[in-house]
């Protein structure tokens, strides 16, 4: 599913027009954004967490030549953990 997909799914759960349920879908995608940026955890219960998590610098190595070491450096990612409830109906 892709965006535009999302949004005419949305619409129509929701009885949204396309342009109010996207204007809805950008406005949480902006509110994550935002809360990990400031370092925030977004949990919406039964669902999951969005949260950032800091990777360590590191060594590794060139794939085209496995003799080249190379420092990756330290950096922030963001990480989304599935809730109890969306593991369930998946696993259905």
């Amino acid at each position: 599913m892709n965006k535009a997909e999302l949004v005419a799914s949305i619409a129509e759960k929701s009885n949204l027009t396309k342009k109010d349920a996207e204007a809805a879908l950008n406005a949480f995608i902006k509110s994550v954004e935002e809360a990990l940026a400031k370092g925030d955890k977004v949990q919406l219960v039964g669902f999951g967490t969005f949260e950032v998590r800091h990777r360590k610098a590191r060594e590794g190595r060139n794939p085209r030549n496995p003799e080249e070491v190379i420092q990756i450096p330290a950096s922030n990612a963001p990480v989304f953990k599935a809730g109890k409830a969306l593991k369930e109906i998946v696993n259905k």
